[in-house]
């Protein structure tokens, strides 16, 4: 059994917040009439999506929390409730972020969760509330189970979890630019964000950064917003709908459908759920890398800028 530490559910403390926050936001965007701009359909889709992502916790977040509490009684250590040992466990869960992000982008069977959060086509703060429903069948909360094995207490883990989630939220927004320099190299941003966000293939699969942008630029997957390109948000192909039920689950149908089409071999059967998004068996989609070089090879001048120079 765990000890008795708790630590307060901030990302319920905060919504108070995300609601006040959203509503300057409006105002801003109405006003200066820049900074980006809402969608009644759309906002009420992301705020339906974020109360359903509410929900599913409340529903199925015993299954992660049993699974840590079973995973603290063969712990290494117990690093104690330390100010200390809480920043380390937030520098480290923002790694853990880091990757699971990056696996969202590049194994289907992540993305059908995580799709539903790149499914606007427009970047406000509402934008940041569009969560997955069904996370926890991912199995990728088992990123967590290595902090939990070294000896952060598993309330402490979720703790940091919520802020990090907290701050993300106030990176969704196009109402505010650039940060002071010093801040844009260490810290993820509304700029670095936006980028994640494009559809523009320069700037897919870039800036999978929660908090610290600093993990990007060590693996590689970092792209700066150019004020020459302005990025255009949704997905590849989008999805032309605002009904909450079809967000949340049209990449699970499309991936078992894939899956369960005739004349597959096991192995492609396999491949529709774990390879990038865009894999087909028959070559008839385009993954990442395909429509970085289809770009190329229509603008070759691009060969070499951000998000064109690495292989």
């Amino acid at each position: 059994m765990t000890d008795q530490i708790t630590y307060p559910d901030v990302v319920n403390y905060a919504v108070p917040l995300f609601i006040a926050a959203i509503l300057v936001e409006l105002v801003w965007i109405f006003v200066k009439r820049r900074g980006g701009r809402y969608e009644t359909r759309d906002a009420l889709t992301s705020l339906l999506m974020g109360a359903g992502n509410v929900a599913s916790g409340v529903l199925l977040g015993f299954v992660a929390w049993g699974v840590y509490v079973w995973l603290w009684d063969y712990r290494l250590f117990d690093l104690g409730t330390g100010w200390i040992v809480v920043l380390a466990c937030f520098i480290l869960d923002d790694l853990r972020y880091y990757w699971y992000h990056r696996i969202a982008h590049r194994a289907r069977w992540v993305w059908a969760e995580h799709v539903n959060h790149h499914s606007s086509q427009h970047y406000n703060l509402t934008t940041a509330l569009r969560q997955s429903w069904t996370g926890t069948f991912t199995g990728m909360w088992l990123l967590r189970a290595p902090l939990v094995l070294v000896g952060f207490h598993p309330a402490m883990v979720l703790f940091v979890g919520g802020l990090n989630l907290i701050y993300q939220f106030w990176i969704h927004t196009e109402a505010i630019g650039r940060m002071p320099r010093w801040f844009e190299a260490v810290m993820n941003t509304p700029s670095h964000h936006r980028v994640h966000h494009g559809r523009n293939a320069r700037y897919l699969d870039a800036n999978y950064a929660g908090v610290l942008i600093v993990w990007d630029r060590m693996f590689g997957t970092f792209v700066p917003e150019l004020d020459s390109e302005k990025p255009d948000y949704g997905l590849v192909h989008n999805l032309g709908t605002f009904n909450p039920l079809r967000v949340a689950f049209h990449e699970w149908l499309a991936m078992f459908r894939d899956m369960a089409r005739p004349g597959l071999t096991l192995r492609q059967r396999l491949a529709y759920a774990v390879a990038p998004p865009g894999w087909s068996h028959d070559g008839s989609r385009a993954m990442t890398g395909e429509i970085k070089a289809r770009h190329l090879a229509r603008h070759p001048e691009d060969t070499g800028t951000p998000g064109f120079d690495r292989n």
